[in-house]
This record gives structure tokens, C-alpha cells and sequence, in this order.
């Protein structure tokens, strides 16, 4: 077939130019493909990180030249990509959605892809159908965006049930998300991860942008909670989508201060594999979750986690197969876990365990 995408990837940076990317790949191992990305993804006023940009050494980069044709804020560059998708007279157009905000660049430039001759097939890929943090406007905007979509496909069946009402009839599927096993093809092996970060003793991992749903505050509740000597080190790594301040009391709590190594930055790409070696768990507590791009890279990088009954998360891991599940909100259940895990040694049964399952998530 020939299939256009209409979404970011590179030199945008973070998991949804990633994992566009990565399907970009693998579509055109099959199909002529094209790609109409963003010449401006969010105005610098709506992002709170450092750069928008990719700046990794080990970039990923996708199989044909995108072409930077989509401003969100410019409805002139709608109307100008939705005719480049016209033209192009593709069978299938997937778009990528993860936000209200893009309700209306997308939603009219899939619109406009379908006024000629060519008319695609129009499949949205619905990261999350409703944003983590709602706002009044987010109705509307969600309503127009996806009523350009013919079909939707999603990462979890809580999603695949919140779309419904939305979809009004339109078909609606469900595959989990796909495992990012690309940042681990050339992982250096554990010992050289743990000697390189300095990593001591039985250590956690909670890596990705930090944001209200991501439930850092319960992980490190929980660790106050379990025992001292169940635990040696938590790593926090990721860039702060929200005031480090809100975490301060919890960071420099006397019964955490000593065991808690932050690492508060983007970390490009050919870092990523190195914290999930060197990690004997992957902590996961959101209060909510879609999907889980974090859940994916522990995956393709083999490594355990634990995580919350929420969302797509229960989806992916399976409880004492290939991680352990806790009820979200919930530090007294996740410190219980932690303390499970290291105690009985479970390391090596839950890393079989992903280990047989990764070849679900293709």
C-alpha cells in the first residue's frame, strides 16, 4: 500500500516522536511510505521542558525524510499539509494522537486529506484519547480532532472503552504497546551499567518526565514505609514537567536523603539502556495510565517492574509473571511489593517472565 503518516518523529524528541518513528520503520519494510511532520510542535509558552529537539548523539531516525509541513498554532500550514496528504493519494493515513491541543491541526489536516480522489483510510493511533491533566476546553477540542478519524486504534481496553462513546460506531481496536527494545540493542551488560552510574546494593528505577499522574510521590511514600533494609538506592531520572519544589519535603526527608540519586534531565538516547540495566526493578506507580512507554523500554531492556492496576499498565505486566501489580494510589500495598520482590528474590523468575513475554508486544 501506499501509507502516509501524519505526525512527529525526528528531530522532535520524547516517547511519541519515538515511537512514531519506530512505526514508520516498520511500515515501510512493507508499504511506500511518507511522512508530514511538524515544523512547530507546541508553542514555547505550552512546553515545560528544556528543548523540544532531540539532541542525542543516537538519533533515531526515520526511513524517508519527513516533510515538516504542520504548525499546531498556524492554521494556514493545516490546510497546506492536509492538501500534501491529498495529493499524495495514499491508501492509509495514520495519525498519532496524544493531546486536545492538536485537536485542530490534525483534525483539519485529516480532513482535508480526504477531499479528493485519493481519499485514505484514516486511522487514528489514540496514545491517550483523553489528556492526564483535563482542562474545560479538552472536550471540544478532542471532539473535533478525532471526528476526522474513520477508525481508531488504541493501547488498552479501559482506553478502547473511554473512546467509544467518541468512536459512535467507527471501528475501534486494541493492541498493546509495542516494546521498545531499539535503546537496548547495544546495552552494556549490568556490572559495566552499575560501575559507570556508581550504582550500590538493591536499586530501583523511575525514569521519564515527572508529572502529577506518574505517582512519584507515592513511590517515595512507599519507600519511607518499607523497611530500611529492604532497599538500597531509588534513581530518579527524568526531566521535571512540574516544580521540583512539590518534592522536596519527600527528597530531603532524613529516611530517604542519602538513598535517593537524582538525575533530573532529558536523557538522550544512547544513555537509556545503561539505567535499566544497572536497575534490579522498574518502579511504575502511576495514579492513572493509558499505555506506558516506560513499561516498554524495561521490557525491551529485560528488567522487572512494579507497577499499578491502572489503565494499560495491568494489560502489560503480569502479576508475579513478569512484574508485580499494586492498586494505585497506594503506598502501603507498593512499599509491601517492593519489600516482596527483594526479599524472595524474585529477580530472575520476573525477568523470565519478560523475558517470554516481549514476544507479545512486536
Amino acid at each position: 500500500m501506499r501509507v502516509a503518516i501524519l505526525g512527529p518523529t525526528h528531530p522532535h524528541r520524547g516517547g511519541i516522536a519515538h515511537y512514531t518513528t519506530l512505526l514508520s520503520r516498520a511500515l515501510a519494510r512493507r508499504h511506500e511510505l511518507h511522512i508530514v511532520s511538524f515544523s512547530r510542535l507546541y508553542p514555547g509558552f505550552l512546553f515545560p521542558g528544556t528543548t523540544q529537539y532531540d539532541r542525542s548523539e543516537e538519533a533515531l531516525l526515520p526511513p524517508v525524510p519527513p516533510e515538516p509541513l504542520l504548525d499546531s498554532v498556524n492554521p494556514w500550514t493545516w490546510l497546506s499539509a492536509g492538501a500534501r496528504l491529498r495529493s499524495l493519494e495514499a491508501d492509509l493515513l495514520v495519525v498519532p494522537w496524544w493531546h486536545p491541543f492538536f485537536g485542530p491541526s490534525v483534525g483539519t489536516a485529516a480532513r482535508r486529506a480526504r477531499l479528493g480522489p485519493g481519499k485514505p483510510a484514516r486511522i487514528f493511533l489514540c496514545h491517550n484519547v483523553a489528556p492526564h491533566e483535563a482542562t474545560p476546553i479538552n472536550r471540544a477540542l478532542t471532539s473535533y480532532g478525532l471526528g476526522a478519524a474513520d477508525a481508531f486504534l488504541v493501547h488498552a481496553r479501559s482506553e478502547a472503552a473511554r473512546l467509544q462513546p467518541i468512536a459512535k460506531g467507527r471501528p475501534v481496536r486494541v493492541h498493546p504497546h509495542p516494546s521498545y527494545e531499539v535503546f537496548s540493542e547495544r546495552s552494556m551488560g549490568r556490572e559495566e551499567a552499575r560501575a559507570a552510574l556508581g550504582v550500590r546494593g538493591r536499586a530501583i528505577l523511575f525514569f521519564g518526565y515527572v508529572r502529577p499522574y506518574k505517582g512519584l510521590a507515592d513511590l517515595l511514600l512507599a519507600l519511607k514505609l518499607a523497611r530500611r533494609d529492604a532497599w538500597d538506592e531509588v534513581w530518579i531520572v527524568g526531566e521535571f514537567y512540574e516544580p521540583r519544589e512539590r518534592y522536596r519535603e519527600l527528597l530531603e526527608d532524613p529516611a530517604l536523603k542519602s538513598r535517593v540519586r537524582l538525575v533530573d534531565r532529558y536523557v538522550p538516547n544512547e544513555e537509556v539502556s545503561r539505567y535499566f540495566a544497572a536497575a534490579d526493578l522498574v518502579a511504575l506507580p502511576y495514579s492513572e495510565a493509558t499505555g506506558s512507554g516506560i513499561a516498554q523500554v524495561a521490557f525491551g531492556a529485560g528488567a522487572p517492574g512494579v507497577a499499578t492496576r491502572t489503565g494499560g499498565l495491568e494489560d502489560v505486566v503480569e502479576d508475579g509473571v513478569s512484574g508485580l501489580l499494586v492498586e494505585p494510589r497506594n503506598p502501603e500495598a507498593l512499599a509491601r511489593a517492593i519489600e516482596r520482590f527483594f526479599d524472595e528474590g524474585l529477580a530472575p523468575t520476573l525477568r523470565a517472565g519478560v523475558a517470554r513475554a516481549r514476544g507479545r508486544f512486536t
